[in-house]
């Protein structure tokens, strides 16, 4: 059965690879999985429909047959489970990609999405000056900790899988922003993760929402009708 996910039909980052969908059609795109894409509006994202799929109001959301999923992470678990390709076989190493999932999720990007955001909505704020040195240092700690860990080595552990494809979305988002800049070898290893030809897939998707041009090179996506 072919899964449903939905997307922005009016991305706020202006199709730049931000919003969450990327994660989870990079993921289908790794695996060969042919996908269909409803879109949704912010407005829609709000209504009971939307809300019986995703408590939050927010996108992605996953449906495949009797199983509706909300939560990128989630999705992306879901998806390594259900297909061969993202997820190590061996037991051991299995387990340690999916902490990489988790590392990913909850202690790499809170900080990264925090400092972010701050720049972005706060800085005509009393407080922003104060504030945003710890934002600055709580995310430079952790890319430093990831760097540290990382080395020299291509991947996370051994083979590209799905820690790897979490954590180099969660990185892509500061792409740009300077701070990832300061760590060459976090750079290079979100450079290799936008290499993959899946992943340009997903992205070249994602942005055709905003240009309105047809994906390029994409043909495991099928676009539905906006939601009702």
């Amino acid at each position: 059965m072919t899964p449903t996910i939905t997307a922005f039909a009016r991305s706020p980052d202006r199709g730049r690879g931000l919003a969450r969908d990327l994660r989870v059609r990079w993921a289908l795109g790794e695996v060969g999985q042919p996908y269909e894409v409803r879109l949704v509006s912010m407005s829609e994202m709000k209504q009971p429909a939307h809300l019986a799929l995703h408590p939050f109001g927010q996108i992605p959301t996953y449906e495949e047959g009797d199983l509706a999923l909300f939560e990128s992470g989630a999705i992306v678990l879901h998806i390594a489970e259900r297909h061969a390709g993202l997820l190590p076989e061996e037991m051991n190493a299995r387990a340690r990609s999916i902490a990489w999932m988790f590392a990913a999720l909850n202690t790499v990007e809170p900080p990264l999405v925090e400092r972010g955001m701050a720049m972005l909505l706060e800085r005509d704020k009393t407080w922003y000056e104060q504030r945003q040195p710890f934002l600055e240092d709580r995310a430079r700690r952790r890319l430093g900790e990831l760097s540290n860990r990382l080395g020299e080595a291509e991947w996370l552990e051994g083979a590209f899988n799905a820690g790897d494809l979490l954590m180099v979305a969660v990185l892509f988002r500061s792409k740009g922003s300077g701070i990832l800049e300061e760590y060459p070898n976090l750079s290079a290893y979100v450079a290799r993760g936008e290499a993959r030809p899946a992943f340009k897939r997903a992205f070249n998707a994602q942005l055709a929402v905003f240009t309105g041009e047809p994906p390029v090179a994409n043909n495991s996506e099928r676009p539905l009708p906006r939601a009702p």
